[in-house]
Order: C-alpha cells, then sequence, then structure tokens
C-alpha cells in the first residue's frame, strides 16, 4: 500500500512508519517544516524524518490560535486544504494515517473527499479537536488509553497504547559522575519559551545542587540556544554540570532519561506516557491554552498515579520554579506508580496489524 503519515506527535508516528516500511508498504510524510510561523530553523519532526529517508512533503496549515498570529494562522487555512489537495492527487495514496493535530485536519478531509480510507490515532487521555472530526471519517480510531473510548464511536475504536522509541528505555552510562541528583528540563520537541526564561533565572542556584539537562528547543523567534550559551559564558566553571541542547534526538534520549533523576515538563501525551512508561518523577506544567485543557487532563491522570506534582504556569510566571523544585526534590522517593500500565513496545505492532486489514 501507499500510506500517507500526517499529525502530531511525530516520534510515535515515525516508529509506525518505519514499521511499515519494513512490511513492503511505501510511506509519505505530510508535515510541518518549521514548528511557528516565521521561524527559520527546521523543525525536529522534518530532520528526524527525513533523516529516515522518508519523502516529506510540507503544510502550511494554519489553526485557530488566540494568542499567536491569530489573522495569519486563519489566512492559511484555506491554504493547508489546497496543498493537501494537491499533495493527495500527487501521490494517489491507499490510506492517511492521523496523529491529530491541526495539520492532521485538512489532510483528512480533503481524503475523505478523494475516497481514501483514513485511520487516526488519539494520543492524550481526551479528545483533541481535530480528532473529533476527523473520527468522523475514519474506519478505524486507535487510543492510548482506554478512558478515551468514550470520546469516539465504539464500533471504530482499538485501544493500542502509544508507539514509544525503544531508545528510551537505555540502561548504560549516565551523563554525569558525581553524587548530584540531576534534573531535565524540557518544553517538548518545539522548547518552552516561558520555562527557559524562569531557567535562566535560577540557572546558579540550580546548579549549586544539580546536574542539569536542559532541552530548550530550536525556536529562532526567541534564540533560547543563543542565551542559554551566553548564560554559560558568564557563568563559566558554574556550568560544568550544565548540558543544553536544542533538541535531543533518538540515539540521545535514553541517556538523557536514564541519567535525570526526575524531570520538569510540559504535559503532552508523549511526554506523560513516556515518564509512565519509565516510572520517572516529574513536575508538569500544561499549557494553558492546549485544546481541551488535554494537556492539565494528561497531568492530572500521571498525578493521580502518584508519579507527579503540577505546577500551573500562572505560578510557573511569578517565579515558583525554583521552591517547586527542590520541595519536590526533598520528597522525590515518595513519588511512586500506583499501577503498571501495558507494555508500550507492544502498541507499534497492533497498530500495523489493525492497517493491514484494511487492505482490501
Amino acid at each position: 500500500m501507499k500510506i500517507v503519515i500526517t499529525g502530531g506527535h511525530h516520534n510515535s508516528a515515525l516508529l509506525v512508519a518505519e514499521a511499515l516500511r519494513e512490511k513492503g508498504h511505501e510511506v509519505y510524510w505530510l508535515g510541518h517544516k518549521y514548528s511557528m510561523l516565521g521561524d527559520k530553523k527546521p523543525s525536529a519532526e522534518y530532520l528526524e524524518v527525513t533523516q529516515k529517508g522518508l519523502p516529506f512533503f510540507e503544510i502550511k496549515a494554519g489553526k485557530l490560535q488566540k494568542n499567536f498570529h491569530f489573522w495569519l494562522n486563519f489566512l492559511r487555512i484555506p491554504l493547508g486544504f489546497e496543498q493537501s489537495y494537491r499533495i493527495l492527487k500527487e501521490i494517489k495514496p491507499d490510506l492517511i494515517f492521523s496523529f491529530g493535530g491541526y495539520l492532521a485536519l485538512p489532510v483528512a478531509l480533503v481524503g475523505n473527499i478523494l475516497r481514501i480510507p483514513i485511520v487516526t490515532h488519539e494520543q492524550t487521555v481526551v479528545s483533541g479537536l481535530a480528532n473529533k472530526q476527523i473520527a468522523k471519517v475514519a474506519k478505524k480510531i486507535f487510543l492510548t488509553f482506554p478512558s478515551s473510548v468514550k470520546y469516539f464511536p465504539g464500533e471504530k475504536v482499538v485501544v493500542t497504547g502509544l508507539p514509544l522509541r525503544p531508545e528510551i528505555f537505555y540502561r548504560g552510562k549516565k551523563l554525569f559522575n558525581n553524587k548530584k541528583r540531576t534534573l531535565y528540563f524540557t518544553g517538548g520537541k518545539q522548547g518552552a519559551h516561558v520555562l527557559n526564561l524562569e531557567i535562566f533565572k535560577i540557572l546558579p542556584q540550580l546548579l549549586e545542587k544539580f546536574n542539569i539537562i536542559h532541552q530548550c528547543g530550536s525556536n529562532s523567534l526567541f534564540n533560547d540556544f543563543g542565551q542559554a550559551n551566553i548564560l554559560r559564558e558568564e557563568l563559566g566553571e558554574k556550568t560544568k554540570d550544565y548540558l543544553v541542547k536544542e533538541y535531543f534526538f533518538e540515539k540521545e534520549i535514553g541517556q538523557v532519561f536514564y541519567s535525570a533523576d526526575f524531570v520538569v515538563s510540559r504535559a503532552g501525551a508523549h511526554t506523560v506516557y513516556e515518564l509512565m512508561s519509565l516510572e520517572k518523577p516529574a513536575i508538569l506544567i500544561p499549557i494553558p491554552w492546549s485544546s481541551n485543557h488535554e494537556q492539565e487532563e494528561n497531568a492530572k491522570m500521571l498525578r493521580d498515579l502518584g508519579l507527579a506534582e503540577i505546577l500551573p504556569q500562572e505560578d510557573l510566571e511569578k517565579g515558583k520554579l525554583l521552591e517547586t523544585v527542590l520541595e519536590f526534590e526533598k520528597n522525590l522517593e515518595k513519588y511512586k506508580l500506583s499501577k503498571p500500565i501495558t507494555s508500550p513496545l507492544a502498541a507499534i505492532e497492533k497498530i500495523v496489524e489493525e492497517i493491514e486489514k484494511l487492505k482490501g
């Protein structure tokens, strides 16, 4: 089959793409070349997908986002549909596999008009706005969590779990050779500017007590990576235990997680599922404007499982990051997963099996 893959959470989607390609299917990728409007650095999605040798087609879809370039995003909505139509007519796929998100919506809806079968995967605890619409035209809906079943037509649903990179289960050498605990800050694949700013303010105090791993994103509009390097020069020897990168790629992320004693992060579905699978304690800072408050719901789930605390973004911006980190670390031993989850490595096989049932 010719299969188009599109949507958010590229790490999971890429695992499925590779598994499908190994089965002899032709796989094409429709995605973001840049993470946001005005950014001039290629996205982690574009870099990783093209490194795997998959044909990549850029979609410049728009979305309804109140707080950032509303009109520019709004005007790009029809562009996303036009590009989707042109690319799908060129590829002529037998199947579209959506991983949700605003970019997947025009691809799926245009695909339905062109009578191309569609399957979709919902990563979050709740249903995103795009996936609610995509689910109406999808033949199969794959879910990460059984609790999401209520949001979709039952006859279409298959609970598969979320595909995770086997690299995250690395067990080997740690990144630091000292007695300090290690703290991993991450804002997701795009980074989180608001989190980065707060880290920069308290970095000297943090380094007195912790090794710091910091994934700050590559966004050229904010240039947080450049600011981190200026700070390193100013602090000199004090930053010997500070590892900062724009993005940790597949071959690096396992050692990062293995080295970290706990994590401070956004609460995207993929990150939360990785933390759960690794039983890694975390302070979660949900994006306040995420669709249907999905990041807040993800964070609540991990908190209720005994593995996390939530730091609201308004408290982050009030300067409460340092005290939250110190209090969390003081009680680190109490954060344990209250119940095990199904093996995440089985998800890829199950998804591929369900897709191949649609060959006819």
